[in-house]
Formats: C-alpha cells, structure tokens, sequence
C-alpha cells in the first residue's frame, strides 16, 4: 500500500511562519473518501510545531529527519503499533502536506510511509488507520499462506489480482474467491466489484482462490460427477456430447438443458468466461449472479469433453431457490422451465444497472419503421444482455375496438414464438364392445367421434357399425379388474383419456332408471383364497379382482338368487364349463362340505350367526326351505316326514358351535352368498322356490308341516341331510356377494322374498373357489377378443407444417372476456380484435408449439404431427419489415436442436435432439444415456421446442464427425438407432407426473 521512500536529499525549506502557514491550512480539508493522509509521530509532529514557532532557524528544537519510530511494533516488519491513539501517538495530515515535509527534512533510512485511506463508513468518514489484514492461499495448497493489508475502501478485485501476482496465477485461468472466517465457514466472493468493506471482510479472515478444472468443475464440487465403470478422469470424448444425471422426475429440465447447451453463440459466450465481466448482482430482478454461475458451472462440463454425464444438482437447487414452483420433484413443463431460465440469465447478465423508467407510447399514426426503431431503444435502455442479443425480436401487435374502430399499434419483444397448432374437431377412440350373445367375444372397434362430443356420441358411433341401437349400450372405463367409471350419457368425451380402456356393454333392454323394470348390475370376478384373513380383524376369506368386469341388465322380478345364478350361468357360458350330472363330489369332500355346512351355511361367520339366530330362527327357516322345496320339486318326493328329517337334522348341525350357522354356505348351495342370518332363510327360499310371498298364506299348511317332520326317525337325519347338500353342492360353481364399486367391502343384502334390493348402482362379485375355478373357468378364453376391420386401418395421425401454425399465430382473433381491451376513445373495456406480425426476427428462434390445451371445459395434449424443416426455413412472407438493403440479415433458419415430450397430460417424458456445433452431428439425448441419430428420425408428433439458428450466423463444423461404432461405451453414444417413441416408453415407466 506505500513503496519504500527515496527522498534523497531535503530540498531548500521556506521560512518558518510560511510552514506553519502552509501545513496549518492544508490541515483544515475535510476528509474525502478515497483521498490519502499520513500518519506522523505525534513527538516529532510537536517538536516541529515548536521550531517553526520558535522564528529560530537555529534553535535547538530542529526536529531532524521525520521519525515514526515509535508507531511501529517492529522495524523489520514495520506493523503498526496496536491501540495507537490519535492526538496522543500520532497526528494525521493530508497527502499534500505530507509531501511538503518529507521534501523539507527527509525521512530516517529503511521507515516507510504509513499512508492511509480515508473510508465512507455507514454512520462518518474517516481515516482507516489500520487496514484489514487478512490471508492469502490457493486451494490446493492452503497451508501456504501471506498475509497482506487492504484498505476497507479497496475492492475485490484488488485482492484477487494480488493472489494472481503472488502465487503466479494465469490471467487466463478461471478461477473464483472464498471467504473463510472459521475452518468449517466459508463465503463465496462473487462481486469482484464490492469493498472490503461492503463484503465484511476482517483482520484474520483467509481469502482462498480456487481454480476451475480441466474437465469444467471446481474442486469444492466434484462429487456432483456422474462415475463410470471406466475411468472417467481419462475419459476423452466430444465436447457437448454429454448426458444429464436425471435427479426424480427432472427430465423436463435435462431437455432444456441440452437444447439451451447446443445453442453456439450462449455456449460460446459461457466458454469463453464472457459472463463474468457482465455478472450483474445488483439487479433487483434478478438473482445476484447466481442462477448465471450454476449454468455456467453446467455447460463447461458438459462441454470440457472429458465426462459420460453430469448432475445438475446444484443447478436444480438454485432454480428452485428461485422459483418455488421447481422445488420438489415433481414433473413441469420443459417449457416453462425455459422461460424462467431465459429471463433468469437475463437478468443477472443485464449490461444496464440502472433502469430508468419510460412511458410507451403508441403508434398515433405514425410509420410503423419509425415506431418499431423506437421501440426496440426503448427496449435496449432496460433490456441489453446477451440473451437479447441472441433471443430477442419484435413483433406488431395491432388492436381494432368494434365499437368506434379505435386502431392502436404497439410493438413489443418476444424471447419466443409460442404457435397454436390446428385443432381438429374429431378424435379418434378405441374401445371393447361386449355383446349380448354369450359365445360372443368382445370386439374391439376404432371410431371417430365429435371431440367436444358426450358419450351418447360415442354409442351412436358405435351403433352404426354394430347395429345395436345407442340406448342399449352401458359405456365403463375398467381398470385393474373393475370399474374405474360407468360412464352417463350426457358425460363429456373429454373425461375420457386415450389411455382408458373403454369397455361398451350391450343391454337387453333400453336406458335403465330407478323407475324401469330392470337394473343394471356390475359384476365383479373374484377368487377366494384357501385361509382365512385374521390379520385384517375379521376371520373371513380375502378375496382377489381377477378377469373382466361385466354389465348386465336385469328384470327386477329376475333378482333372486337363484335366478341370477341361472342368469349368470348362461352370460359366462363362452369360458366356465358347466356342471355335468354325472360328476360327482369325492367322499372326504362330501364330509368336509358337511361339516363345513349346515341348513346351507357356510362357516364363514358361522359361529357370530349360530350364538345369534335363536332356536324358533331356525325353526322357521326350516320351515320356509322345505316349503320352498316341495314347491319346485327339488327332490324327487316330497313328504313331511322328509322335510321333518330335515329340519331335525338342521337343528342338530346348528346346536355344534364348530360346524357354525352362517348364511353363506347356504346361500351357495344356490349359487349366492350373505353375511347375515335372515338371509340365509332366503337363501333357502331362492335354492327352488319362487319369491311370491306367499308365507303368511300358507302358515297353517307350514305348522302342520312341522309336526309330521318333528315324528321323522333320528336314525335317518344324518344321511338325508348329507344327501342333500350333497346335491346342491352339485349345483354351485360359485357364490354371489352384493360388494361395493371396488369389489373389496362386502354388503349385506336381500329381501325377506329372496330377492335383492338396490338403492343405487349395484355391484355383485362372484366369488370362485380356488379349485373350482381352476377346473370350470377357462382363463385364456376369458382373455380372448377379436378385432373389427376398423382396427386394421392404420391410425392416421393429423399432419402440418410449420408454416400452417406460424400462419394461425398471425390470424386476427378477438380477445375474451376474462381479458378486454380498454379503449381511450370510448374510455371503457372492449373485446377488440387483435393481430400478432412478426417485424424482426433475432439470430436464434425457438418456436414453443402449443400441444398442451386448456379450456374451461376440458383439456388434451394434441399429438399432431408438425412436419418442420431441418433447413431453409424461410420467413421471409411472414415479416412486415422487407429487406431494405444488402445489409439486412436474411430470413432463413436451420434447426440445432428439438426439446420432445412423450405421453400425455398426467405423465410423460422428456428428450432431445441436438445438433452440435463443433462436428455437425446430430445426437439423441435421454437424460443420462446419449445416441446418434439420423435426421429422419428428428420429426416426430413429440416435437414441442424447435431451436432456429439464421444461416449466416452458423459456422461450420471444425472437427469431422465421428463415426458410429459400437465399440462406445456401453452407457455413452452407441450406433443404436433411436426411435423417439420406444426410447421414451422405457422411461416414462420410470417417471410419473
């Protein structure tokens, strides 16, 4: 901070008094931040003062050479005394009365100048008589350190050069200053442009400078590289031809990435450490400088050419430090991501430091050339970074009011062209048709309908290439063995995905309402296990969704048991087998379904029901089932003292607590199931007997039935009864369960007739045991379908060009309601007309196609084709502003990159498409995994960013291409050729919005 003196010898002094006077009056300035003072010792100062006052040149009070022994702690290192004292150790003068001193009486040999600065301290000015003292390292060796004094008012910068100078640093190594206070603390120096002071640096603290890597890192961060089986430190490969690390669900941003990446006059901007002279951390909109640093940290080491691929960790950290809505990791629009990443560099490269406010004016009829050059200065004057440079353009924006005619022109930039793309009218929607016949297969069709159609819509469809008409169809969506939605007709078909498996059921009758004579009834398939559930609280079977769910309308006077059975019997004829006859059930079976089963219980819950149902319950149900037996001939003679035997033998079986009482059993003796008591007298009713209800009738014929049953002999109990069950087992593949719309909660159900009674929708599980279905269910013919010719035309997807949606962008359209116009002639709000043309058009282009629809009534992601050009995209009719001169930059464009996205709304996967710069191949980046590709494989129905560079400004390739080999690294750019579809199917497995 001061050089060693060389005053040589004194110069002639003036007269004593003209010294005072001199030094007396150049004492008085006010101290001014930056200026220079002197410190001297306060003895030699006073001796002075006493000599010049004094009027004796000769006097015995010559001070001599000036003297600042006293100040220093040391006359070797010349460090300042500490807690010295002003007015009591030392006095200070300004630089020019010092000056005058030293050329009158010199300075002791070997004593430096202890030159201060004065510093603009928040609350004073003042002279800062000890500066900061703080340490210097590298940080590869920081146990190599200097100290060194820096005034308060010094900045950064003065620091970083003196490390350079001193440990003999490259000016053009990149390197970055940390700030250490503790060992475990330490401060990125990021504004090389602030003072010591601003940056709180203090006496002690450690200023450590850390070189960048090679290979585009920083020592303090590389852990944050992607290892490979291989030794990636010897790894050599192309620049830019490097993976993303996909961190959870961040493919969105790995796409962008490796768009913005290929993009050359950025890359090159970053490359060449450009960004750091611009670094602008002062801006309130923007981010200090960090989100600028994070992407730069991301592109050199994906273009330092010596790694398979990168994590950005710490990039996505900083994004999401600054934009919540990435926080998490969750998946986001690649596009959006874009946006704020432009608009971020943006602002943290901004040129302009102070924005100065300005009024926009419009138009007023003036030429559209002149309004246009004065928009875009006014633009510059807040707006100058390298993103505009490289992103920015203009285009007319032109408002009509239809009320008065009112035209206001305004011009305004864009970052990027965001075109709508033609929206078709109809979509196209496979489904399932299941019909009436039994020995039908399902049949599956592929019809267009009306896309802002409803599902009446989609049977109408339907029923002209089935014949069936639409009022007798039942539309679902299934999924995982059930119904996911039965669908009404008026619903929109925008609630129906594409994804959706569609199942469309035929009716044996009309629409079905709560008022018709049938109902429609959901069929669930399930599969009992062998053991019981006693780990979910109850001692019941668990039971598993299998196979295809059904609709099926029934009568109301058809819903017994029985007659449901019977009903679904015939409907599933095509896969189950029926019973034959002459099949008969093992003895060891026959024994365990008797003990298992009493009066047609099962022992589900056998035990709850027999503590429950008392003596005169099961009294009556005997009574009520050997009525309804006689009634339908269920065996071959009928006679009261059979049906007292049974009785008998019911009573018998329900008084042993471990054969049970409950319903169930005996509800599958007729092909159902229940959970209570009651129902299981209906179930007896339903096994042969008609729900007429007719008890009350027949009481007297149903007491007289009791007595001639209590007089039946005891010896023959036991073997009726295992004859009978015997036969009805015969009779059961399956039971019936009333169950909730998932298939899992089973519901009590049943009329005292026998029948069911619904209050909504009703769903019925059958339920198979293991061993019957395996041998009555034939599984593969369950699963078969056939394809209607509909299915054999291919499925021709919408196709554009470019051209045609770039055409839609400038179409005149009226604003909406929810965002007038406030015209200043009618001095109200008005939906004028609006038009949107395109006057300047910047170096790089990026066109955001608008795949993703939002309305108020429904939304979609249209898998239109857009066929663009890889060359020569000519824009040349679509800008207002003509070629004036030769000098006019031209309108063509090449394509350097695609940013894709693959599946729909709820989720999907992102990639790209990259061109790049240095050898002109073309390559397929997927997160992590990189591959060449072909220029055909580049224009897909995914394409959703298209990245434009103007022809003049590319250069061509300095290195030849590679050529594919398949000795690459397994994991890095292999030959595969790569189909964008199949390459995203595999990820987005992976990856769930």
């Amino acid at each position: 901070m001061a050089a060693n003196s060389s005053t040589g010898s004194a110069t002639e002094p003036p007269g004593l008094e003209t010294q005072w006077r001199e030094i007396d009056n150049l004492n008085q300035q006010q101290l001014r931040s930056g200026d220079s003072w002197y410190l001297l010792d306060k003895r030699w100062y006073d001796q002075w003062k006493e000599y010049v006052h004094a009027g004796d040149q000769n006097s015995s009070s010559y001070p001599g050479k000036i003297d600042n022994t006293e100040l220093y702690e040391d006359l070797d290192s010349y460090h300042l005394k500490e807690r010295l004292s002003e007015n009591e150790d030392f006095v200070l003068v300004p630089a020019e009365a010092w000056h005058k001193l030293l050329s009158w009486y010199d300075m002791m040999d070997d004593q430096t100048p202890l030159e201060r600065k004065v510093v603009d301290l928040p609350s004073t000015v003042k002279v800062e008589v000890y500066p900061v003292e703080i340490y210097l390292c590298l940080s590869s060796n920081m146990e190599s350190t200097v100290s060194a004094c820096f005034s308060r008012a010094e900045k950064i910068h003065a620091i970083h050069q003196k490390i350079r100078q001193h440990f003999n640093v490259s000016e053009t190594a990149e390197s970055r200053l940390w700030m250490r206070s503790t060992d475990t603390s330490s401060e990125r120096l990021r504004n090389l442009n602030m003072t010591v002071l601003d940056t709180c640096l203090s006496s002690g603290m450690t200023v450590i400078m850390e070189i960048r890597n090679a290979d585009g890192t920083w020592p303090t961060s590389r852990p944050q590289i992607m290892r490979n089986s291989a030794d990636e430190d010897s790894y050599r490969g192309p620049p830019g031809v490097c993976g993303l690390t996909n961190l959870g669900n961040t493919c969105f941003m790995n796409s962008a990435l490796q768009c913005l990446g290929n993009t050359p006059p950025l890359t090159e901007y970053f490359l060449r450490n450009s960004y750091l002279e611009e670094l602008n951390f002062t801006n309130p909109l923007g981010m200090k400088g960090e989100i600028a640093e994070a992407y730069a940290d991301v592109i050199k080491q994906m273009w330092s050419g010596r790694h398979y691929s990168v994590v950005p960790r710490v990039f996505k950290t900083m994004v999401g430090h600054f934009a919540s809505q990435f926080l998490g990791y969750q998946q986001h629009d690649s596009q959006e991501l874009l946006s704020f990443l432009l608009d971020g560099l943006h602002e943290d490269l901004n040129r302009v430091k102070k924005k100065e406010y300005i009024e926009l004016r419009d138009a007023d009829g003036r030429p559209d050339q002149e309004v246009a050059e004065e928009a875009w200065h006014n633009h510059l004057r807040r707006n100058d970074s390298v993103i505009v440079d490289t992103f920015h353009g203009l285009f007319k924006s032109t408002l009509v009011c239809p009320e008065c005619n009112k035209v206001s022109v305004t011009f305004d930039p864009f970052c990027y062209l965001s075109v709508p793309l033609p929206v078709s009218k109809e979509r196209v929607m496979e489904m399932f048709y299941v019909s009436l016949d039994p020995t039908a297969k399902p049949t599956q069709y592929r019809l267009i309908v009306p896309k802002a159609g409803r599902v009446i819509d989609l049977c109408t469809a339907l029923s002209q290439a089935t014949g069936v008409p639409p009022n007798q169809m039942a539309v679902a969506d299934v999924f995982n063995h059930r119904f996911y939605r039965i669908y009404q007709a008026d619903e929109s078909l925008s609630c129906i995905l594409d994804r959706d498996d569609i199942f469309v059921y035929q009716l044996s009758g009309g629409c079905v309402d709560q008022e018709s004579e049938e109902v429609v009834m959901a069929i669930y398939m399930r599969e009992r296990s062998h053991y019981r559930d006693y780990g979910s609280g109850s001692n019941s079977y668990s039971t598993s969704l299998f196979g295809h769910p059904l609709l099926m309308s029934v009568p109301r006077t058809q819903c017994t048991r029985e007659d449901l059975y019977q009903l679904l019997l015939k409907r599933l004829a095509r896969y189950v087998r029926p019973l034959d006859p002459s099949e008969e059930v093992e003895k060891e079976e026959e024994e365990e379904l008797y003990k298992a089963q009493t009066n047609g219980v099962s022992d589900d819950e056998g035990e709850e029901d027999s503590e429950e149902a008392g003596p005169s319950k099961k009294e009556e149900e005997t009574q009520e089932s050997g009525r309804a037996e006689e009634q339908n001939n269920c065996q071959s003679e009928a006679s009261p003292s059979s049906e007292g035997e049974e009785r008998a033998e019911e009573e018998e079986s329900s008084s042993e607590p471990d054969r049970g009482s409950s319903t169930e059993e005996g509800q599958s003796a007729c092909g159902s199931t229940d959970t209570n008591s009651q129902d299981a007298t209906d179930g007896d009713q339903s096994a042969g007997a008609e729900p007429s209800g007719k008890e009350e009738e027949d009481e007297d014929e149903e007491e007289e039935e009791e007595e001639q049953a209590a007089s039946c002999a005891q010896a023959n109990k036991r073997f009726l009864g295992r004859q009978r069950y015997t036969e009805r087992q015969k009779k059961a593949l399956f039971t019936i369960q009333a169950v909730n719309s998932s298939g899992t909660t089973e519901r009590g159900m049943g009329e005292a007739d026998g029948g069911f009674s619904f209050s909504s929708q009703p769903y019925i599980a059958i339920d198979w045991d293991p061993d019957m279905k395996k041998k009555y269910y034939n599984e593969n013919e369950a699963e078969k379908y056939v394809k209607h010719q509909s299915m054999d035309v291919p499925h021709q997807q919408t196709t554009v060009q470019l051209q045609e949606c770039i055409e839609l962008f400038t179409t005149v359209e009226t604003l909406e309601e929810e965002n007038p116009w406030y015209c200043p002639t009618c001095k109200k709000h008005q939906l004028a007309t609006k038009k949107l043309d395109l006057w300047s058009l910047p170096e790089v282009l990026i066109i955001h196609l608008k795949r993703f629809s939002y309305t108020k009534y429904s939304r979609e992601k249209l898998d239109t084709i857009v066929e663009f050009p890889l060359r020569d995209l000519d824009f040349s009719g679509f800008l207002l502003k003509k070629t004036v001169n030769s000098t006019e930059p031209p309108c063509r464009y090449d394509l350097i990159s695609v940013s894709n996205h693959y599946g729909g709304l709820r989720d999907g996967h992102y990639t790209s498409y990259a061109r790049n710069k240095d050898n002109g191949q073309w390559y397929y980046f997927d997160d992590s995994k990189v591959t060449y590709a072909r220029e055909e494989q580049i224009v897909t129905s995914a394409a959703y960013l298209l990245f434009y560079q103007r022809q003049d400004k590319i250069r061509q390739p300095t290195v030849p291409p590679p050529i594919p080999s398949s000795s690459q690294p397994e994991n890095h750019v292999s030959s595969q050729t790569h189909d964008g579809m199949d390459g995203a199917s595999s990820c987005v497995s992976m990856e769930t919005d």
